[in-house]
């Protein structure tokens, strides 16, 4: 007997969060053990491991925007074929012995990462009822980091404990069942948007770009992991440690302080901005951010950082999920696919431009310069938010996905 839509609905985002948090997973396993196999297997230095993200990064950045273009053409498995490329450049890159290759395979890899993100995040989006968009995209950010947070603390006992290549092994058979997990769903029918053959496949962008908000919120998801990445991820750490006068070992459970504090604010934010409205929410969320971030340039204390981690992590959690569900909220479903595909291509440039901008800035000025100019982009983007959210009404709730 076949499910009835309602039923297939509701197992749907089940299916793609299951995905998502082995997706991550696996992802999050590679994080600590990757340096570790390059210096061992290729005797790399710190600019051969740093390129490892920044190729990674291209290849996401250079296949978000036209897998959004083929998810209305090729439909849901392109998730699934995403999923198999990068369990492939796995295998391949613990048989490579150059180091050209394996850059080049974790380019590739990227590649994969977008095709399964867009899908994945464009689904979220589509679901029916723009009244709970909020949550479900937090549902899935939920399910990212979970998988990080687990893969992360793994990833070394692997890799000391069963073999340098493990992570790698690890990372596919991660892939390969979140494969499995999406077949059925994947596999499903879904109607296909007649609206691209009248619009003309070169115009979607422009009509996207021009629908108000859009491309504020891909300014704002810019901005937002620029500061994740350039700034938390690789200068606070050094931040507590340079500053702070902290050992290794207490700079990683403040670490992981911000971890929890995104975890537990994602739900609150997404749930909050679905009641009070996203724009009402997504700006004073910008701003008690930029006061959190600017404000560390002024502690030393280790429990006065604590207590900041725990905050800015919680502050980013908040407003983590609102620029996707905006861009959700404004678009049509025909345009959906183009739109989460543009965005993440903004995201994925922030995420490479971000430590490159916030390194040298650090290196010209002062370790404490990078959080005081990402309290400042952030204080920009909520006010241009402020001028702009009168301009935006919601586009008609479709349920096509």
């Amino acid at each position: 007997m076949t499910a009835p839509p309602v039923a297939r609905q509701a197992r749907a985002p089940i299916a793609v969060l299951a995905a998502a948090f082995l997706f991550n997973l696996g992802q999050g396993v590679l994080r600590p053990s990757m340096p570790l196999y390059l210096q061992r297997t290729f005797t790399a230095n710190y600019r051969m491991v740093t390129l490892i993200p920044v190729v990674f990064g291209a290849g996401k950045w250079a296949a978000s925007l036209p897998t959004g273009y083929l998810l209305d053409r090729l439909g849901r498995p392109l998730m699934i074929w995403g999923l198999l490329v990068i369990a492939v450049i796995d295998v391949a890159s613990i048989t490579t012995p150059t180091f050209g290759v394996f850059l080049g395979l974790r380019g590739l890899g990227g590649v994969g990462w977008a095709m399964f993100a867009t899908v994945a995040t464009t689904t979220m989006v589509n679901r029916p009822g723009a009244e709970r968009r909020g949550r479900t995209v937090s549902l899935l950010l939920m399910s990212e980091t979970s998988g990080l947070l687990v893969g992360t603390a793994a990833g070394g006992w692997l890799y000391q404990g069963i073999g340098v290549a493990s992570p790698f092994v690890f990372e596919a058979g991660c892939m390969l069942v979140a494969a499995v997990a999406v077949a059925r769903w994947a596999s499903e029918p879904v109607a296909r948007s007649g609206n691209r053959r009248a619009a003309g496949e070169r115009r979607l962008l422009v009509t996207v770009l021009r629908t108000p908000g859009v491309l504020l919120m891909g300014i704002t998801n810019a901005v937002l992991i620029a500061i994740q990445t350039g700034v938390l991820v690789f200068l606070f750490p050094l931040y507590l440690a340079n500053r702070g006068q902290i050992g290794p070992r207490t700079v990683g459970m403040l670490i992981s302080l911000s971890v929890v504090g995104r975890l537990l604010a994602l739900w609150v934010g997404g749930n909050v901005s679905d009641r009070w409205g996203r724009m009402q929410v997504l700006i004073p969320g910008l701003v008690v951010y930029a006061a959190l971030l600017g404000s560390v340039a002024f502690l030393t204390d280790a429990i006065a950082l604590g207590l900041w981690s725990l905050g800015i992590g919680a502050a980013a959690g908040f407003v983590a999920a609102l620029p996707t569900a905006l861009v959700g909220d404004q678009l049509p479903a025909s345009l959906q696919g183009v739109g989460i595909g543009w965005l993440r291509t903004m995201t994925d440039g922030g995420q490479i431009l971000g430590p490159l901008v916030m390194g040298a800035l650090a290196d010209a000025v002062d370790l404490s310069a990078p959080f005081v100019f990402g309290a400042l982009l952030l204080l920009l983007v909520a006010w241009q938010c402020r001028r702009r959210a009168s301009t935006m009404t919601p586009a008609p709730v479709s349920q096509s996905t």
